[in-house]
């Protein structure tokens, strides 16, 4: 028997159990992608002569820069431009999640024990893993280069820039193996592999920013840091420019030596173990920790920093970039301001971006409210309310943690806005009050969904994971983002919450819709609720 024995056995195991997630994943991504490239691609249609100008807005600006490449005024590259990152971020993150939930998260929960008992090789369950998370990059790379086609697109560069980004859940497959051998939990492997993504987009944008332009302000030549970044190299590929393959090699080289890497881990340490030491809790736990709200917040902190971070920075972005917006004129206007409802085009860009700032945080405020189920399913749940914790209380305490964590958040990109914004076009008192304003009237649409996944998650726990993405996803492609230039008629853009949020600071913040949308949250709030004090709880087995 090798230490591979198994294996396919296995591989059968994690696709049974990852029948609905990884579809999931990949029909969502290319979805989105296909949609915005369809959406770019009337939007040029209509104004060709936009396309030139705005790729050397992209290209010459540092602050554009941190978001991605583009080489050459195309609809393909503009639209990666706006859409790799986050795919690249996602792709990233499906590969972490399928590695560690069928490594570390197997051993922590006992199945790696009862599996190694059988006839089952010593790295049959990280090779299992690893061809399974290969397996859903390949697919995926091949959906978003459809995606593209079907929207337009030329074929040689939808396939490499579908490619592209699939390549960089590739190399994180290789450093999800790699942390799931060091950290001894789920939440530590995901964690470290987290903090490796964030490195390696803080490596990217330095490259990027640091770059060279040439002199028609069509090209970027990154610097070094981009290609020490599994980012870097994706974006490196330049697809509907100069569609180079050469750089993918570097992300399977990658893949190759983490592999070799986690080979050796795994026949170093004890099955339940990791490489890193735990570290040791506080003898006495603090004061705060004797309330569900604060051992939540002790839980969610972490998470809640690092999209605090990147709210800042993205805030600081998009507020550098309001003179640059003040100075458009004729048909580069029209977009903001059919977005942000005014011809006012700095308070349509400020609308507009605090909208997609509000769907942003609507997907932190989900993923907090998803803990729910997560906190039942695996059994944590059940001594907390052995103690005088009520069902009603549990619930308040996140919903006192989600209000604030959102609040927060979306007040720290306010903020970036106003330090930028105010340098570069003064008056920062007045720019403060208006972005604040703009900000807080997100909430209401945040909260909607937040309680659309409360009653998800108390009437349907065992599909509350799939459903709240899949509305979060539709609240978001009807809304006011892609809904109109997707063409869908009214009644459809009125069943996202975000369609209701009034566009300020483009236009003044009336309170009917904003009441409407409370009402709306409080509403569900209730059924959600009485749903859980109504239920027995869906504890393990």
């Amino acid at each position: 028997m090798s230490g591979f024995t198994g294996t396919r056995r296995l591989v059968r195991l994690a696709l049974r159990r990852d029948r609905i997630t990884l579809p999931a994943w990949i029909l969502g991504m290319a979805a989105f992608l296909s949609a915005t490239t369809a959406m770019f691609e009337d939007n040029y249609a209509k104004h060709p002569e936009l396309l030139v100008p705005d790729t050397q807005v992209v290209v010459e600006n540092p602050g554009m820069r941190v978001l991605g490449l583009v080489t050459g005024p195309t609809v393909g590259g503009y639209t990666l431009h706006r859409d790799a990152l986050t795919l690249m971020v996602l792709a990233a993150l499906m590969s972490v999640f399928a590695v560690v939930r069928h490594t570390r998260q197997a051993e922590e929960l006992g199945r790696e024990e009862i599996l190694g008992a059988g006839v089952v090789g010593r790295y049959a369950s990280l090779g299992a893993a690893v061809i399974v998370a290969l397996g859903a990059n390949v697919v995926l790379a091949g959906m978003l280069g459809m995606g593209m086609i079907i929207a337009g697109q030329p074929g040689a560069g939808s396939l490499v820039a579908g490619t592209s980004i699939a390549l960089v859940g590739v190399a994180f497959t290789g450093v999800a193996a790699v942390t799931s051998q060091l950290a001894s939990t789920t939440r530590g492997a995901t964690g470290l592999a987290g903090a490796a993504l964030g490195g390696s987009f803080l490596l990217t944008a330095l490259g990027n920013v640091l770059g060279t332009v040439d002199a028609a302000g069509m090209r970027l030549t990154s610097a070094w840091p981009a290609w020490l970044s599994p980012i870097g190299w994706g974006q490196q590929m330049r697809p509907f420019a100069d569609d180079l393959w050469w750089p993918a090699g570097v992300s399977l080289l990658a893949l190759g030596l983490l592999s070799g890497v986690t080979v050796v881990l795994v026949g170093r340490r004890d099955v339940g173990r990791g490489m890193l030491p735990e570290r040791r809790g506080d003898a006495h736990a603090r004061p705060g920790l004797l309330s569900p709200a604060g051992l939540i917040w002790r839980l969610q902190r972490g998470v809640l920093l690092g999209w605090a971070i990147g709210m800042v920075g993205f805030g600081l972005v998009f507020g550098a970039l309001s003179e640059q917006i003040g100075g458009m004129e004729g048909a580069a206007t029209e977009w903001y301001a059919a977005f942000g409802g005014d011809v006012d085009l700095l308070g349509a860009y400020w609308a507009s971006m605090m909208q997609i700032a509000g769907m942003a945080v609507a997907a932190y405020v989900v993923t907090l409210a998803l803990r729910l189920h997560h906190d039942e399913a695996r059994g944590t749940l059940e001594p907390v309310l052995g103690t005088a914790v009520s069902r009603l209380r549990w619930l308040a305490a996140y919903a006192v943690n989600a209000a604030a964590g959102a609040t927060l958040l979306i007040l720290l990109l306010a903020g970036g806005m106003v330090v930028t914004g105010g340098l570069v076009l003064g008056n920062t008192a007045a720019l403060a009050r208006d972005l604040v304003g703009a900000a807080l009237v997100q909430l209401p649409a945040v909260a909607v969904l937040g309680a659309a996944v409360l009653v998800l998650v108390m009437l349907v726990p065992r599909w509350s994971v799939g459903l709240s993405w899949t509305l979060v996803g539709a609240g978001i492609f009807v809304g006011p983002m892609f809904g109109p230039s997707l063409g869908l008629p009214a009644w459809l853009l009125d069943l996202s919450p975000f369609s209701h949020v009034p566009n300020a600071p483009a236009v003044a913040i009336s309170a009917e819709p904003v009441l409407g949308l409370v009402a709306a949250c409080a509403v569900l709030a209730a059924v959600g609720a009485a749903a859980m004090r109504r239920r027995d709880l869906a504890l393990p087995a």
